[in-house]
């Protein structure tokens, strides 16, 4: 697997890594289809597919019944991160929809690490011949490489966001149960189509939101109990968070752009910032200075100065400002004054479980605490990420699901 480490120390799109990862895959063991979905790291709801399956037709049923089947669920995959599924008539996905498509067997690896989970993969294997305890040991081997080169793409998408017009409230796309689509609020469908390019005769919904929904439906069900709801990277900077809750005896999903304390909270997560580390990001944003800071956190200022430091090396970024624009999602202040605008929002709590608070209030104070942002060079930030932004039928790879899609 000496390529496969190769591929994933070099490639830093997450749509052009998952398709080098399976292209290599493909070259050492066998399979017939794929899904390879990234994750909210945090709730590890799926946010962004790429996948060569033959039921595209049949998506939305196909990810239901992903997320109500237990048996190998990325979720509950640990150590090892993969398992085969042997006897397929464990499995209610198969029972009730890949037995028709004469699925024989399904490798399943989940990418997860200190920071949260980061996608999980899905081998389909037809005809005789299972996946064998060597296939699925080697794919265990080499979980940990993949995951770190995944959690490197998501970081790499970090970027300040282009200055948007506010909206007056969030997208709306009415499901039924079984996620079909049944209406939308009256500008939905158009925006969508901004986001999301679509044949005329297909209805634009992100396969973000049929994730969001099905996880409302495991949630339901008792096979997971996370929230329903996920942070996608959509281009340039801008990430959306994806709701869904009961309306009657449907679901909503709710489409907005994600707060600047969402926003961080992945950025914190994504640059594998410690704890304490992502306590004084949090800080950052209220615009205290390094004194301030270490009041409000109960530590010494050299202390302050040491997390400030590693945050920097781990991101790449020079100062402070660089540092709140990333990871809030703020516009560069005009005038290059020193302050990072006070709009990222919600509180600056301490938020030990590795989320990046937020905080109203003035810039940063870097005229008074300049000096202590230097030195700190270390590391790759990677170019921002992207991908295209398919929609949950059209495909890009092997003619199914294209990579990038919300």
């Amino acid at each position: 697997m000496e390529r496969l480490g190769r591929i994933c120390g070099s490639v830093r799109d997450a749509t052009a890594l998952r398709v080098a990862i399976v292209d290599e895959l493909r070259r050492t063991m066998g399979f017939d289809a794929y899904a390879f979905v990234l994750t909210d790291p945090e709730t590890a709801v799926g946010v962004a597919p790429l996948a060569d399956v033959p039921c595209v037709d049949e998506l939305p049923e196909l990810i239901r019944l992903k997320y109500l089947t237990p048996v190998n669920r990325w979720t509950a995959l640990g150590d090892p991160p993969s398992a085969s599924l042997g006897d397929p008539a464990r499995s209610l996905m198969w029972r009730e929809l890949l037995h028709r498509f004469a699925v024989r067997d399904i490798l399943s690896t989940v990418f997860r690490d200190a920071w949260g989970c980061w996608g999980f993969l899905d081998l389909w294997r037809s005809g005789p011949g299972e996946f064998t305890a060597e296939e699925v040991a080697r794919l265990a081997t080499v979980a940990p490489v993949i995951t770190r080169a995944l959690r490197t793409a998501q970081a790499a998408t970090f970027m300040p966001a282009p200055v948007q017009q506010p909206r007056s409230g969030p997208l709306v796309v009415l499901l039924s149960p079984g996620l079909r689509v049944l209406g939308q609020t009256g500008e939905t469908q158009a925006y969508l189509r901004t986001l999301v390019p679509t044949a005329a005769e297909r209805a634009p919904i992100p396969a973000s939101a049929y994730n969001v929904a099905a996880q409302l439906l495991a949630w339901e069900a008792g096979v997971d109990a996370r929230p329903a709801g996920a942070r996608v990277h959509l281009a340039d900077g801008v990430w959306l968070m994806l709701r869904a809750a009961r309306l009657d005896a449907n679901i909503a999903v709710t489409i907005e752009q994600a707060s600047a304390v969402e926003r961080a909270a992945v950025f914190a997560r994504a640059f594998g910032l410690s704890p304490r580390e992502t306590q004084v990001l949090d800080q950052l944003a209220t615009g205290g200075d390094t004194r301030q800071v270490a009041a409000r956190l109960f530590l010494s200022e050299h202390t302050v100065q040491d997390h400030l430091k590693s945050v920097f090396d781990k991101t790449s970024l020079r100062s402070r400002r660089a540092v709140v624009t990333h990871a809030f999602g703020l516009a560069e202040p005009p005038g290059g004054g020193g302050s990072a605008g006070g709009s990222a929002g919600g509180s600056a709590g301490g938020s030990a479980g590795g989320s990046a608070g937020g905080g109203t209030g003035g810039g940063t104070n870097e005229g008074a605490d300049g000096g202590a942002d230097g030195g700190a060079d270390g590391g790759t930030k990677g170019g921002a990420g992207g991908g295209t932004n398919g929609d949950a039928g059209a495909g890009a790879s092997g003619g199914s699901v294209g990579g990038g899609v919300i």
